[in-house]
């Protein structure tokens, strides 16, 4: 936005001088009530951004055809081929205006872009003028040419960040420019009256269209910090993380639901005594919709060898790690913990395997069910499914299901449709921990979540996908809706969810513009609320500190599963939130041990809906 910066010092400095007294205060009051607005509530209206962006470009390319025209206060006129590019510059921002200003239904996308386009064209005329200078403009015009060019391109490669450049450095600017025509306009008009003669009130002020030292250590700190931001937009968009060639689908894949593919060994953040890979299966989005996903298989050294009883299964069904395929767990530094998985060590050392599946569309191509129970039932089976093939590991058939957040929404499913689905894969029980159960009510409630806006662009993408009936992204207010799409690009992990954090902490109006709960989405919402039976032993376990899924939703939702007489274990634990359920030195850990082990023995369960 350099060049909107170093451009409009001097375009409302011409434009100001010849204005009457009285327009200019009522511009300048314009200027600064407007892009205060865009600054403090840079999310609020795409309209109000879309007029603060009109109204700036409209009046720095009058302002350049207006300097041209006139030359600058008592300067020489400039040579031909600046005067040249000072035309095209005032054009280039005209047709700017005018391209936002008739665009049919702009999107805050097309000003983004737009914007760019206008930043990396008048930059460039820039570094052309400051080469056809000399002296200090020379170096001033290069350096500011220099920063519009790359501030452009970062607009056209991060565009929802190019939102919040826009807001607050266009924003800032016009304020400042809107003071300036106020003080000028009052200054003008006091001359007046004191001077009767026009050009004396004009003349208080003398200029000189060299730049000096100010201006030339302005140049380089603007370029300075726009070098700055690509190179944190560069290491941002490198610490991006991205799935390597073995998740890419191979030519040919099985029919058959549940068939190993592809295995290799994997190391990262695997503790000795256990031997570990990560695989590649098929598996099912829904009835007739095959594809890939991937996971990861752990066994403990030495459990099941010379002829001992090979070991049970734990299927891990992960916590949200984010919508994008790089934000598969095992693609994450983190394999394990990204997904909030802590026990690990717990189930080794009890002689358990780990089959801990990414999900389709995480690490394989998209899209992923991100709380779409089929897809993600389908994932967790299959994945105990493939691990049974690896040449190297022997896994029994006793299975017990757990899962958080997300994940304890994919348990639910999973116990619900395993019985026709994988009757191949009986389960001795199925751990729900703070599932995400009743769909309808968390979306309502995610906008009074810090960073809540985040977790709903996942659902947002995710039904936009996978129900193309429902038009999810219809339900988005047209402001928001660029943010909500980049904001579903990038992984809970990664550098970039603190973009997305900010953008939703920036969100001071509904990220709504109708009830998503109605219509066609909220219709697939309640279709995808875990209301099957589920035949294995069920526990559901909740914090009761937990701010994103209420206890009092959870509550809810056990009582009307106990009331359709499916028998449930329901636990909650005092002072726990939503992720410290789950963390190694929760009460709850010990006791999802204990609970597991009971089942694996085969013990007959406590479900507390008697007592409900």
């Amino acid at each position: 936005m350099s060049r909107f910066t170093a451009r409009a010092r001097r375009a409302l400095r011409d434009l100001g001088d010849r204005l009457p007294p009285g327009v200019a205060v009522v511009l300048g009051g314009a200027a600064t009530v407007l892009g205060a607005a865009v600054v403090l509530r840079p999310f609020a209206s795409l309209a109000v951004l879309v007029v603060a962006v009109v109204a700036a470009l409209a009046v720095l390319g009058v302002a350049e055809l207006v300097g041209e025209l006139a030359g600058e206060g008592g300067a020489p006129p400039d040579a031909r081929g600046a005067r040249a590019l000072r035309v095209v510059r005032g054009v280039l921002f005209l047709a700017l205006a005018v391209a936002v200003l008739v665009w049919p239904a702009p999107t805050i996308a097309v000003v983004a872009v737009l914007v760019g386009v206008g930043l990396v064209v008048a930059g460039l005329l820039d570094v052309v003028d400051g080469v056809r200078s000399s002296g200090t403009d020379r170096w001033v015009r290069v350096a500011v040419g220099a920063a519009s060019v790359l501030l452009g391109g970062l607009a056209l490669v991060w565009p929802d960040v190019t939102v919040l450049v826009v807001a607050v450095v266009l924003g800032v600017r016009l304020v400042l420019l809107g003071v300036r025509l106020l003080v000028d306009g009052v200054r003008r008009a006091r001359a007046a009256r004191r001077a009767p003669d026009p050009a004396a009130a004009s003349s208080g002020r003398s200029r000189s269209g060299r730049r000096g030292p100010a201006a030339l250590v302005g140049a380089v700190l603007a370029f300075v910090a726009a070098a700055g931001l690509t190179g944190v937009s560069v290491a941002v968009q490198r610490a991006a993380p991205h799935a390597d060639a073995f998740y890419d689908e191979p030519d040919a894949v099985p029919d058959e639901a549940g068939r190993l593919l592809r295995a290799e060994p994997f190391t990262r953040q695997i503790p000795d005594g256990a031997t570990a890979w990560r695989i590649l299966y098929t598996t099912t989005l829904d009835e007739g919709e095959p594809t890939v996903a991937s996971g990861l298989v752990v066994v403990p050294d030495g459990v099941g060898a010379d002829g001992g009883a090979p070991p049970p299964v734990v299927a891990w069904a992960h916590g949200t790690t984010g919508f994008a395929r790089g934000c598969a767990p095992s693609v994450l530094d983190e394999p394990f913990e990204s997904g909030a998985f802590f026990l690990l060590d717990d189930v080794l050392a009890r002689g358990w395997a780990l089959v801990a599946t990414d999900y389709a569309g995480l690490g394989t191509a998209g899209p992923h069910p991100y709380l779409v129970g089929q897809g993600e039932a389908r994932s967790v089976l299959d994945a105990v499914r493939a691990a049974r093939a690896l040449d190297d590991a022997t896994l029994g058939e006793q299975t017990v299901v757990w899962g958080h957040s997300q994940g304890g929404h994919a348990a639910l499913w999973t116990g619900a449709v395993a019985p026709a689905y994988a009757p191949d894969v009986p389960l001795a029980g199925v751990a729900a921990l703070a599932p995400a159960s009743d769909l309808v009510g968390m979306v309502s409630h995610l906008e009074n979540v810090a960073g809540g806006s985040v977790f709903a662009s996942y659902v947002v993408a995710a039904y936009d996908a996978a129900y193309p009936d429902a038009d999810a992204f219809a339900a988005v207010r047209p402001g928001a809706r660029l943010v909500v799409h980049e904001m579903a690009s990038r992984c809970l992990s990664e550098p970039g969810a603190l973009v997305s954090v900010a953008e939703a902490l920036s969100m001071d109006q509904p990220l709504w513009t109708t009830d998503p709960t109605d219509g066609a989405l909220g219709e697939r919402l309640a279709e995808n609320v875990p209301t099957g039976a589920v035949e294995a032993p069920l526990l559901v376990a909740q914090g009761a500190s937990d701010p994103l899924v209420l206890p009092s939703t959870q509550d809810a939702y056990v009582g009307e599963r106990c009331a359709a007489g499916q028998p449930v274990d329901y636990r909650t634990y005092e002072g726990r939130d939503h992720v410290g359920l789950v963390q190694a030195d929760s009460p709850l850990a010990p006791d999802l041990v204990r609970w597991t082990e009971a089942r694996l023995a085969g013990e007959p369960p406590t479900p507390t809906c008697a007592t409900g």
